[in-house]
């Protein structure tokens, strides 16, 4: 019992963490948030509500710079003003964002925020087991080895979420008649748009999928269901 401890431990320090996470950001973000207005965008997001049966999909506009679309953990959808921002300035399209929206949907409705705490929890754990077990046989660098395990696994299981809300944002754009390209579109411009610059860091590493994998992947499903 008592070399479960340290494992106990860790277990109910990540739950802590997580329940703490999710406080802390669903408490930012009604601060820092108002609902969406722009009629180019929520035109398309009732398009996309009347193809799923629902009455209306939410957006809000999240009061930070960088580009970005999110999901909170109570389910709320959104934009940026940063990504609103680039919109004004004809660097993005409201289909483009639509696609943002349905990514992010997706994410919703595939129980991905309830899955997320529940993946931290299991990375806290092995990365507390792999500390241990490793130490032993390497006292110098078997953290260093157990946090590179613990972090390429956690990054793995996103790798997989992005490419379920990916397939979901996909079906959606199609049934609701805006279509995968501008989905497409917008992977080709998000390094420009985000600044992100991936090379060098090992793909098993990498939070999401590469552009070119996620491009690949919804192309080959309009292919299966379509063809």
């Amino acid at each position: 019992m008592t070399k479960l401890l340290p494992l106990l431990f860790a277990v109910l320090y990540a739950v802590l963490m997580v329940r703490f996470s999710v406080w802390r950001t669903k408490k930012m973000l009604a601060a820092q948030s108002q609902p969406l207005t722009d009629p180019s965008i929520t035109r398309l997001a009732d398009q996309m509500a009347a193809a799923l049966d629902l009455p209306q999909i939410k957006v809000n506009v999240f009061e930070v710079e960088p580009v970005n679309g999110l999901a909170s953990p109570d389910g709320q959808i959104y934009l940026t003003r940063g990504f609103l921002n680039r919109k004004a300035r004809g660097e993005v399209s409201p289909e483009e964002l639509a696609s943002v929206i349905a990514h992010e949907m997706g994410h919703v409705a595939l129980g991905h925020m309830r899955r997320r705490m529940i993946d931290f929890t299991g990375q806290n754990a092995v990365f507390v087991m792999l500390s241990a077990l490793l130490s032993r046989f390497l006292p110098f660098i078997g953290i260093w080895i157990a946090n590179l395990i613990s972090t390429a696994l956690m990054a793995r299981l996103s790798r997989r979420d992005e490419f379920e809300a990916d397939a979901y944002a996909s079906a959606l754009l199609i049934k609701a008649g805006i279509g995968t390209g501008p989905q497409k579109s917008l992977f080709r411009k998000l390094e420009a748009l985000t600044q992100n610059r991936a090379e060098g860091i090992p793909a098993w590493l990498l939070s999401h999928p590469k552009v070119e994998e996620r491009i690949a992947a919804i192309e080959a499903n309009e292919a299966r269901w379509l063809g």
